[in-house]
């Protein structure tokens, strides 16, 4: 799977019931009553300035994206919150009133920001993104936290693609870049404290790690309950096979062991590793070993000390031997599985 060893690996932990829209109060179709509540728990309002009236093919799928990963964080959060304050075993650490009322302000948040991108779609006459039923692999307060921590810091590489999305045109889609600027800086609040709450230092890194939207739908995808999905095909990009991470990654230079299901060419195939904003960082992969399950694992290097970040570093297995990229969008191009989520700290 995409997660961070840790979560799935070395943890073991087995997966909660899915979960289904709407909400009890009614999301993701909200009246204006109801809206209003929800924006006092959100601590703001939507935007009420002026929405593009058309959208470029490039600004329809980043909007579309931004819905659909913010629909998954609502059904996430609303789960987690279930499961403190209904007092489920493994979540006793959460029920401090502090961490309850962040969580409930997080909830309405991300309400916000799903009718935001899905309001931006309908006013330029575009397909909104519809929920989709959704499994998270935690059982404990403690991993739900580290997950949260995990998909806001890929959130948070993402996003300032879409605002380069948005200038590309020079058009009306430019007026939604200070909107996504500022979801930028509220998940960086949210990702803080989550950092907090693990006693990891608060702020990462000085420059975090970036992405690639291929790799956010991908991490979107292994959450969703196959079939379930009303419409999110319409975004029109496609989930990578899984690169796992079978070893525990260490501040330091080491050895980490992945695996992938299918056969797999030592000599055609290289491990990318992106961090920061540093060039993206290949190296070859090695010790490969077939499983009668038809998996594959294989050894490669994690060079950490030679100018790797703290917290967020991305994994690719891309095609070709010894290959060197500019930048993530040329790895996401070339990716045969992935992304593996590393988080050192």
């Amino acid at each position: 799977m995409l997660f961070l060893a840790l979560l799935l690996v070395s943890a073991g932990l087995a997966a909660a019931a899915p979960f289904a829209f709407p909400l009890a109060n009614g999301f993701p179709n909200l009246n204006a009553t109801t809206l209003q509540q929800v924006e006092k728990l959100a601590g703001g309002t939507l935007p009420n300035g002026a929405l593009p009236s058309t959208l470029t093919p490039d600004g329809v799928q980043t909007l579309q994206l931004i819905a659909a990963n913010e629909l998954s964080e609502v059904a996430f959060f609303t789960q987690l919150l279930q499961n403190i304050t209904s007092k489920v075993p493994g979540y006793h650490e959460g029920h401090h009133p502090y961490i309850i009322d962040t969580l409930t302000a997080v909830v309405a948040q991300e309400q916000v920001h799903v009718l935001s991108a899905n309001g931006a779609l309908a006013n330029a006459n575009q397909t909104t993104i519809q929920p989709c039923q959704y499994v998270f692999p935690v059982s404990t307060f403690e991993s739900a936290i580290a997950l949260a921590q995990t998909f806001t810091d890929v959130v948070l590489g993402v996003l300032p693609i879409a605002q380069s999305v948005f200038t590309a045109d020079g058009g009306e889609e430019a007026g939604l870049v200070p909107i996504v600027g500022s979801i930028i800086g509220q998940e960086g609040e949210q990702n803080g404290y989550y950092r907090f709450l693990q006693k990891k230092v608060a702020s990462s890194a000085p420059f975090l790690t970036g992405g690639a939207p291929q790799f956010a739908f991908s991490a979107i995808s292994q959450f969703i309950v196959p079939g379930s999905c009303p419409n999110i095909n319409v975004i029109g990009l496609t989930a990578f096979p899984a690169l796992t991470l079978q070893s525990t990654p260490q501040a330091a230079n080491s050895t980490l062991i992945f695996s992938v299901s299918g056969p797999l060419n030592a000599a055609n195939a290289t491990l990318v590793y992106i961090t920061g904003q540093n060039l993206p960082v290949s190296v070859p992969i090695a010790n490969v070993s077939s499983a009668t399950n038809g998996s594959t694992t294989f050894a490669a290097s994690f060079p950490f000390d030679s100018g790797f970040n703290r917290g967020l570093t991305i994994g690719a297995l891309v095609a070709g031997a010894g290959k060197t990229f500019n930048n993530t969008a040329e790895v996401a191009a070339a990716t045969l599985f992935g992304p593996a989520l590393i988080e050192v700290d």
